[in-house]
């Protein structure tokens, strides 16, 4: 069983201002451990067989230089790969070279053998996006992908994760999330009405009110 609160609270969220090739950009940055050895969470986290198991199906040249696609989302160009520690790549769902977007990986060994993994997305956000949604629009998705993560390393299974989107877990978990983000917005200096606002925008896109039944 997974502990929805637990997992909510082994996230260190922080978001800032980055410059990019194309002007200054958004930062998310997400960190945790997991219990698990390095060299595990490195092949989850790039191992085809093992992604398409917790977060979608991968495939592309996956070499240093090439590019990857993620089914239905995603796609890039691998610019770093240093296993079982690093991996950077640019992050776009139109261009697979978009320097704009990147998504960095970094792994290292923390306490009692644990696996700590820090992960930065930055990105130059599209106008009106960022005071609407704040750094929730994107870090809602990565704290669930890295809760996906959790259930790989320790061999959970989610049959249909659509079915589970909508469960009552889902919900309390995605709502925790953009709380969190919203705290680590003000925390970078957005106003508190501010980042309540994009609290509210961003849980209702994740997690819309179920349709009552007619």
């Amino acid at each position: 069983m997974i502990d929805i609160m637990k997992e909510l609270t082994a996230v260190h969220r922080e978001t800032g201002p980055k410059m990019m090739p194309g002007g200054e950009g958004r930062t998310v940055k997400l960190r945790r451990s997991y219990d698990a050895a390095i060299e595990d969470v490195w092949d989850a986290i790039t191992n085809p067989d093992r992604v398409k198991r917790w977060f979608l199906p991968l495939e592309g040249e996956l070499r240093l230089g090439g590019h990857y696609q993620l089914k239905g989302n995603a796609g890039g160009k691998i610019l770093r790969c240093e296993p079982p520690r690093l991996l950077e790549v640019t992050w776009s769902m139109a261009s697979k070279d978009d320097e704009n977007s990147k998504v960095f990986v970094q792994l290292s060994v923390g306490e009692d053998e644990q696996t700590i993994l820090e992960l930065e997305h930055a990105a130059i956000v599209p106008p009106g996006m960022w005071p609407e949604y704040g750094p929730g629009a994107v870090g809602v998705g990565w704290d669930l992908t890295l809760l996906g993560l959790v259930y790989e390393l320790r061999s959970l299974f989610i049959e249909d994760k659509n079915a589970w989107g909508m469960t009552p877990e889902a919900r309390q978990f995605i709502t925790g999330s953009s709380v969190g983000w919203g705290a680590a917005n003000q925390a970078a200096g957005a106003s508190a009405a501010d980042a309540q606002k994009a609290v509210e925008n961003t849980t209702k896109f994740y997690a819309p009110d179920p349709t009552p039944a007619t």
